[in-house]
């Protein structure tokens, strides 16, 4: 049988609202080279940037989209490179999230993908979303 699941907006809004807690307070780094396969994956790329989420770091979910609050800037970016990917993780450095970066179409949208050292890296929005259906 094909896979057919389908999950209740409450479902899935819980779902998006208690991955978006772990966040809290927890950081967005941005880095070059090849995303890992997961997560748990440690990574030995160029850490180019990293912004801090507020707390909380997003406001509660509807239709399975959370839009994040007010994301700290990183004021001052570690090294020159081209961003990759992103790995959003815990205060207490947990990664619990990775994703592509680029512009156009994908996980992360950025205006630019190229970093300047000591330059600053903001993010303007970000949302996370959770599909209904599987």
């Amino acid at each position: 049988m094909a896979y057919n699941l389908k999950f209740s907006a409450l479902a899935v809004n819980t779902a998006v609202d208690a991955m978006c807690a772990l966040l809290d307070g927890g950081t967005l780094k941005i880095y070059t080279g090849t995303q890992p396969l997961t997560p748990e994956t440690a990574t030995e790329e160029t850490l180019l940037a990293t912004a801090t989420f507020g707390s909380p770091a997003f406001a509660a979910a509807e239709d399975g989209v959370a839009t994040a609050n007010t994301i700290t800037p990183d004021s001052s970016i570690d090294a020159d490179g081209t961003a990759a990917w992103f790995r959003a993780e815990t205060s207490e450095g947990d990664a619990i999230i990775d994703g592509s970066v680029g512009v156009g179409v994908y996980d992360l949208v950025m205006s630019t993908v190229t970093f300047v050292l000591y330059a600053e890296f903001a993010v303007a929005s970000l949302t996370l979303t959770l599909p209904q259906s599987a």
